[in-house]
């Protein structure tokens, strides 16, 4: 009799030891449970915001500083450009293709295009000195200026990295999946990740300056680098597809902004920016 009860609580512990073995084998099995190895790409949108920044102009006939510059983004809205071939430089798009070296970390060369205008109708503060010729039409603004105040129009300044401000980026970010938080089981239909990264590259904008009225240059152009970090919210459905929600903030020096079509004319700033950003976008293996 005895012989037998260590017969069937062998038998159950065995059952027991093997339902156990299978459900982490069915784990296992879940495409979700490992991303080592996939790729991933998305496309998305953003609203940006940046902080004042002094703005220095220099010629061969003037060097001058405007302190504490205001600027703002040129958000397009919900728009069929975002997915127009021919339109994709319009509104503020952000593009990134990422490789998973691990389950937990992802590298990835991104593309923010953002958009930075210098506000019109402010009054700022300007050192330094314009000396133009005395026919062109900026000269009405030559002089010696000591924490002056000068008053930005078109007439004056038109400044905007429009086309855009464009950070080309390499960053390397962690997904952490917080599915059983919210008590989500089968995360093949639907998983929650928390990601964050830190990444940094390099700007390629493309500016339209009107300085004193002189003609303006309209190329693309390295001007500076910028760093930033990271962090969302990655909502995965059906293995696949995912949606991601996105703060990102960092600091951009551009030590070498083109202005207009003379060699000697350039401009420099530094800011902070933050972004808002939503992406759609796709995850697989090759």
């Amino acid at each position: 009799m005895k012989i037998t009860i260590a017969k069937q609580t062998l038998f159950c512990i065995t059952v027991l030891l093997g339902l156990q073995s299978f459900g982490q084998e069915q784990e296992a099995l879940k495409y979700t449970a490992s991303n080592k190895g996939k790729f991933s790409v998305s496309w998305g949108g953003n609203r940006a915001s940046f902080s004042k920044s002094n703005i220095d102009f220099k010629g061969s006939d003037y060097n001058f500083r405007l302190l504490n510059v205001k600027a703002h983004d040129k958000p397009k809205g919900w728009h069929i450009d975002y997915i127009n071939p021919e339109r994709l430089t319009i509104p503020q798009t952000n593009f990134k293709i990422g490789y998973f070296i691990s389950d937990h970390y992802k590298i990835a060369i991104g593309l923010d295009h953002m958009k930075y205008v210098v506000s019109q109708l402010q009054t700022v503060h300007i050192n330094g000195n314009i000396n133009l010729n005395a026919t062109d039409a900026g000269a009405i603004y030559n002089g010696m200026y000591t924490d002056d105040t000068i008053f930005i129009n078109e007439d004056f300044l038109l400044f905007e990295h429009t086309d855009g401000l464009n950070y080309v980026y390499l960053d390397v970010s962690r997904f952490d999946d917080i599915s059983s938080i919210f008590n989500i089981r089968n995360t093949d239909k639907f998983q929650l990740n928390l990601t964050e990264g830190i990444g940094g590259g390099f700007l390629l904008p493309k500016t339209n300056t009107t300085l004193m009225q002189k003609d303006r240059y309209d190329e693309f152009h390295l001007s500076g680098y910028g760093v930033s970090l990271n962090a969302g919210l990655n909502l995965t459905f059906f293995k696949h597809f995912f949606m991601q929600l996105n703060m990102k903030g960092g600091f951009i020096n551009m030590p070498n902004i083109k202005t207009t079509n003379s060699k000697a004319d350039s401009a420099s700033q530094h800011f902070f920016f933050l972004e808002r950003v939503i992406e759609f976008g796709g995850i697989f293996n090759i």
